[in-house]
């Protein structure tokens, strides 16, 4: 007899296609078969080991988040409830450009400071691998939920040329490729950039472009944070897709937004740049959290010339003070390339986390905020923040616009990536709350999607860009990654004010058939793993 089946369950597949009533059956980690309509056609009910009442209930596909920073979360959080209680069944990380594989001992230190703010020190992990292979390895011990993984190209160059701003030698390019083809042969799904943090920045097109050969000979994808998300956004999106058409590469834009002043209500400019790169046969999607602010760590902001050589050279250089001054001066008036051209408005910068308990009172403030209390410029506070917790702040920044947010999740290679940051006091409730709220507001409050729309977005589309045969549809044979949610009820619990609150009207989740999530609990299951590449 099976283990599992679901009663009556409103079943919203994933397909995009009108819902329908049925009996779901799940055994060995897969759909072994769907009855539609059980009850009114008055067949044979199929019968189980256990049966759930799932009347009034949504089942679809489990969540997918195409950007998550749970590399560290899911080792150091067996529970990881941020992610399971939201209906995640699957996230992919490497994100931005910056992860812990592939890397020798110097740049597991060195990636370590910096993107400290993202994922913690790692004090408390034990970094036993060091190969993109071997980290895949480690997933597969027992997680919360499944994971895939992109190689992070700055941490490829950071090992292959160092943290320089300068063009890698042939010799230096040659080993990049060599680095990424075997994290590619050894599982990862593709590539990711942070080209605005460093070293990743300091690639120019040509570098980038053949590793992007590279990852296309492999059918995987290019997930770039590209150049710019302000002043010269549209540019940095329009050179992402030149670059993966020459290189013949798919591409997936990461937290595809339109932000600051500058591009307020220019959402449909990017959308029409994307629809004429798919007229003409690119192949393109992108992924985008339900929210106006961002979230990075305030070293992030430092323009890229200041953030040459690693974290060690950065804490050097605000310790001088005429470099110092240097950097205040492109910050606040020429527009640092890491605050994406703009001028930084210390009043849209919210620290959101510090690495050290004793600079807790920064924590919920904006930057301007603090500096009014302190008595002091906005520049002096922020500096010495960044000294005194070595680099490690996370910020929030205010700098979104609704109407953006809203046109670019119509779009129809629009998915959901949460960006979640689950470090700090006051981390972004994106990281807690994306997928209930793409639900909840932007479906049954606002009806911007269509529910089986919104399904589609969350979990087809994803699988599809992840080359996953067998997952994101409700279908026979597919593995049970399953979510049912009350779509009458569904919603984020997390807020600005408490970021950290689990959602409602998501009552059980199971990753490869098994419960995470039971009556709204976390279970003690470790059923998630590593997905790795399907071969080309």
């Amino acid at each position: 007899m099976e283990e599992l089946v679901i009663r009556d369950a409103d079943v919203v597949d994933g397909s995009g296609a009108d819902s329908y009533r049925a009996d779901v059956v799940v055994d060995g980690g897969r759909i072994v078969s769907i009855v539609k309509e059980a009850a009114a056609a008055g067949c044979q009910r199929p019968k189980a080991r256990r049966e759930l009442d799932a009347e009034g209930l949504v089942l679809s596909p489990g969540f997918v988040d195409m950007h998550a920073h749970s590399d560290l979360a899911l080792l150091r959080d067996p529970d990881h409830s941020a992610k399971a209680a939201q209906g995640v069944t699957l996230e992919v990380i490497g994100q931005d450009g910056l992860s812990y594989a592939p890397v020798d001992d110097r740049t597991l230190g060195e990636v370590r400071r910096a993107i400290a703010g993202w994922n913690g020190s790692g004090d408390d992990i034990d970094f036993d691998w060091r190969t993109v292979g071997e980290y895949l390895d480690r997933l597969d011990r027992g997680i919360a939920v499944n994971a895939a993984y992109l190689i992070p190209q700055g941490t490829v160059r950071a090992l292959a040329v160092g943290w320089e701003d300068r063009q890698a030698t042939p010799r230096e390019l040659d080993r990049m490729r060599q680095l990424v083809a075997e994290g590619m042969e050894q599982g990862a799904v593709g590539m990711s950039s942070g080209l605005t943090y460093t070293p990743g920045m300091y690639a120019k097109d040509a570098e980038l472009t053949e590793l992007c050969r590279v990852v296309a000979s492999y059918g995987g994808y290019y997930c770039p944070h590209h150049r710019s998300y302000g002043a010269g956004a549209l540019e940095a999106y329009r050179e992402m897709v030149a670059l993966t058409r020459e290189a013949g590469c798919s591409l997936h834009l990461a937290h595809a937004t339109m932000n600051f002043g500058v591009n307020k209500g220019r959402a449909p400019e990017l959308l029409a740049l994307l629809d004429e790169a798919l007229a003409a046969g690119a192949d393109i999607s992108l992924d985008t959290y339900p929210y106006t602010p961002g979230c990075t760590t305030l070293a992030a902001m430092l323009p890229s010339w200041a953030s040459e050589g690693g974290p060690e050279r950065v804490i050097e250089r605000l310790a001088d003070e005429e470099t110092a001054e240097r950097i205040r001066h492109d910050l606040e008036v020429t527009g640092s390339d890491g605050c994406h051209g703009v001028p930084i408005e210390w009043d849209t910068i919210e620290i959101s986390g510090v690495g050290d308990p004793a600079l807790a009172d920064y924590v919920g403030r904006t930057v301007q905020e603090s500096a009014d209390v302190r008595g002091e410029a906005p520049w002096v506070t922020a500096r010495g923040l960044l000294l005194a917790d070595r680099l490690a702040p996370t910020i929030l920044q205010h700098v979104g616009h609704e109407e953006n947010v809203r046109a670019i999740m119509r779009h129809r290679v629009h998915t959901g990536g949460s960006d979640g940051i689950l470090q700090g006091a006051k981390p972004h409730p994106r990281a807690y709350g994306t997928f209930p709220h793409y639900l909840g507001h932007y479906v049954r409050e606002l009806g911007v999607l269509s529910l089986q729309e919104c399904v589609a977005h969350l979990t087809s589309r994803p699988a599809a860009r992840l080359r996953l045969p067998d997952r994101g549809l409700v279908r026979e044979g597919y593995v049970a990654d399953l979510v049912l949610f009350d779509p009458a009820t569904v919603a984020a619990g997390s807020s600005f004010a408490e970021p950290r609150v689990l959602p409602t009207g998501i009552p059980y989740v199971l990753v490869d058939g098994r419960f995470v999530i039971e009556d709204g609990r976390r279970t003690d299951a470790l059923a998630g793993r590593a997905v790795r590449r399907a071969p080309a």
